[in-house]
């Protein structure tokens, strides 16, 4: 059946469609901006009974639009009973920390064993449907070989408030890595990399991310075309021929803080895909481990947010995971 949401469009709009609708939906009908353009490509938006599929459509104060919106399609994931690590939880939301190896949401090539199979059992029927399938909840992701913290929706209500959140880059996300060298500021090649700048102590890079143009499984940087990026990062300790060190996400784009990483010549230990062959000097302490190292060193340690429900404001922190604790231990001597 679904149900019909009408907006009606205030003063002043944004000129497009999907941001003049995001603005001006009912905080009730849990809607993001996301799900909005999902469904104006679907035909689903409508003006005078004459359907608009076009996010980037001008609109004009006044104006009346209906949006279709199905009931979520009934979700063939199955709920598996796999531990999990919950650091905060209660009716709007649900915080975890998540191993490393365990792939957020099913796939063809991974259709159990994910963390939506243990949250499904976790939270049963507790999980929102705003994107368009039952109970699954996710709001943001991190890669299968990357550890670390994941907010996930209960309600319809807290997946278009924090759906929101993270379109308007307004969550707190600190990840810490272990990286080949030291990135210093005061590096005078560092500063001559294309997109880097030193910025109150910190190095950030900003650049535009799009898939790599021979291999499409990888996310290349661009100047001239995809999505804009920005990644700060500062050194937290520096080790022979590595360091610790804190990026922060002004964006979330797929693989961003890895693919940044190599661009300004400072791969991360253990990624198989943008860490490149460097390797650390033979007599440094924690070479063997960092050689060794199975998996890109990322952590997502830092989250914080508004509680969609109260405003409350919600920060939670997450130390590295046994193996990089190790590694970062190796690499101390």
């Amino acid at each position: 059946m679904g149900r019909l949401v009408r907006v009606e469009i205030g003063l002043e709009p944004p000129a497009r469609l999907d941001k003049a609708l995001a603005r001006d939906v009912d905080p009730g009908a849990a809607l993001s901006r996301s799900r909005i353009a999902a469904l104006i490509a679907a035909g689903a938006v409508s003006r005078g009974g004459v359907a608009e599929t076009s996010p980037k459509a001008a609109v004009r104060s006044g104006e009346v639009w209906s949006i279709a919106v199905p009931d979520p399609a009934e979700s063939h994931i199955e709920a598996e009973a796999i531990p999990l690590a919950v650091v905060y939880e209660d009716d709007a939301l649900i915080v975890v920390d998540k191993p490393a190896g365990m792939v957020v949401h099913p796939a063809p090539g991974t259709p159990s064993g994910t963390l939506v199979n243990a949250l499904m059992a976790h939270c049963g029927d507790r999980l929102s449907g705003v994107g368009g399938v039952a109970r699954p909840g996710i709001v943001h992701r991190i890669d299968k070989d990357t550890s670390g913290l994941l907010v996930v929706a209960k309600t319809d209500a807290a997946h278009a408030h924090l759906s929101d959140l993270f379109a308007r880059h307004a969550v707190r996300r600190a990840y810490l890595a272990v990286c080949h060298g030291v990135p210093d500021g005061g590096d005078p090649r560092l500063r001559g990399v294309p997109g880097a700048s030193l910025e109150d102590g910190w190095v950030k890079v900003t650049t535009r991310l799009d898939r790599h143009r021979t291999d499409r499984q990888r996310q290349a940087v661009f100047f001239d075309r995809g999505r804009h990026a920005v990644t700060r990062l500062r050194v937290r300790e520096a080790f022979q021929g590595a360091a610790l060190v804190e990026c922060r996400l002004e964006t979330g784009r797929t693989h961003q803080i890895r693919v940044h990483m190599q661009h300004i010549g400072h791969g991360l230990i253990g990624d198989p895909v943008y860490g490149g062959r460097r390797k650390l000097p033979k007599d440094a302490p924690g070479a063997a481990e960092a050689a060794a190292f199975p998996r890109q060193a990322l952590h997502a340690a830092t989250l914080g947010f508004p509680h969609p429900g109260t405003g409350k404001p919600l920060l939670f922190e997450s130390a590295p995971p046994p193996d990089m604790a190790a590694l970062i231990r190796a690499l101390r001597g």
